[in-house]
């Protein structure tokens, strides 16, 4: 009975074959980032100064004391954060570490399967095994894990808040990236979301929280006003280091000034026309228009705000699926290939062509934001202008092969997997 699974006729049918392959590919994948790449670590060390805040703030002593001058990871969250994390204090620091990476795997495993049911892709399809296995492959889900940082969690309450939008579930949906806001507000361009959508009681908890959150936290830290005085500058300035945005490899690689502001705004003006293009002519194919808003908006801010880093491109996972709908901008090849810059864990140093080899390791996740900006502002400006010289922008601007005889757009549903 047992030899009878090796059989060649238990796999059926294509997708029966492809999940036999995927889903060992997938576990194993996931086992070895947590047990081996994460547990061992890296030089770069997120959780120790997160773990030394905790246990300070639970001691009632000063949090806020970082040598900004040194390019070792700093603790940047306010008091209301540093309460919610508070609990990791409790354990001994390597134990801690251990369970906070296995809360950021579950939380990124979670967020993925919350991924599939926004798209009406079962659990048992194919999709789930891939994109597990992609996931986990990625730069930015292998580095949260061996960094130990809180980045998996940030990236459910994403895709929580967009899960929880779409079904009109406003107080919850607030509630998801509200407790963001109260460790680190880099999930705040989506609000423009509910703003454009008229879901106003996203604001109610969304604001709510973390209002609440610091106002139990501030009397309870040793030191809050430092958080204003010496931590919060520090947040207002671009660093040269580890970053980047177009400002901080620009000032890196001494681009002039004007020059990096020029590249800023043409890229905001991109992005501008885009969510322009979105909102009037996508916002009622509510899953299309959520989505694809949320990852320009993602990917404009690590781009042209002051801190950017590579393994913040995880928060563009609910772009990159879209392109299981027949209207997604990601369906051609420049579109992955600004992925490749982002997701890809490659390392480009090379001991022949040292120069170059360092211009592309750093610039390559700078690269691939441009990029994704670039294609979806050529993806919707090319629709737009061919809708219009064929005389039906009232009908919309999907591309012909979705519109039917009559002339109306066909329903756009994700493709079968």
């Amino acid at each position: 009975m047992f030899l009878r699974r090796f059989e060649p006729r238990t796999g059926r049918t294509t997708a029966e074959v492809i999940n036999f392959i995927m889903w060992p590919l997938a576990v194993m994948t996931v086992i070895h980032r947590i047990v081996v790449k994460a547990v061992n670590g890296s030089v770069t060390d997120d959780y120790a100064p997160v773990y030394q805040a905790a246990l300070a703030f639970l001691n009632r002593h000063d949090v806020y004391v970082a040598n900004f001058n040194s390019v070792d990871p700093h603790y940047l969250y306010p008091p209301s954060g540093t309460m919610l994390l508070a609990p990791i204090a409790l354990l001994d620091p390597e134990k801690s570490r251990w369970l906070f990476i296995l809360a950021n795997a579950i939380a990124v495993i979670i967020a993925l399967f919350l991924l599939l049911k926004m798209f009406d892709l079962a659990w048992n399809s194919i999709a789930a095994p891939i994109l597990i296995f992609a996931a986990f492959s990625t730069e930015t889900v292998s580095n949260t894990l061996t960094f130990s940082n809180i980045n998996g969690l940030i990236l459910l309450a994403e895709v929580a808040f967009l899960f929880l939008l779409l079904r009109k579930k406003d107080l919850w949906a607030g509630a998801a990236i509200g407790l963001t806001f109260a460790i680190k507000p880099i999930l705040a361009p989506l609000l423009l979301l509910p703003l454009v959508r008229g879901q106003w009681k996203v604001f109610v908890t969304a604001i709510g929280i973390p209002l609440v959150l610091m106002a139990v936290a501030w009397p309870l830290a040793a030191d809050p006003m430092a958080f204003i005085d010496h931590t919060f500058p520090y947040l207002m300035e671009s660093r040269d280091y580890f970053n980047s945005a177009i400002v901080g490899n620009g000032t890196y690689f001494g681009l002039p000034v004007p020059l990096i502001w020029a590249l800023r705004i043409a890229f905001a003006a991109m992005g501008a026309v885009s969510l322009w293009l979105l909102y009037r002519y996508y916002r009622h194919d509510e899953l299309f228009y959520v989505t694809t808003t949320a990852g320009l908006l993602m990917a404009g801010s690590f781009l042209l705000l002051s801190l950017g880093q590579m393994y913040y491109s995880m928060l563009l996972f609910p772009l990159l699926m879209t392109v299981v709908l027949r209207n997604s901008v990601m369906r051609n090849w420049p579109a992955w290939l600004a992925a490749y810059g982002f997701l890809s864990a490659d390392a480009w140093f090379s001991s022949r062509f040292v120069e170059e080899g360092r211009a592309v390791e750093y610039l390559k996740p700078t690269y691939g934001w441009s990029l994704l900006i670039i294609v979806i502002f050529a993806v919707l400006v090319n629709r737009y202008l061919t809708a219009k010289r064929e005389g039906r922008l009232d009908r919309g601007i999907d591309p012909d092969f979705l519109v039917d005889a009559d002339g109306k757009a066909a329903a756009v549903v994700p493709a079968k997997v």
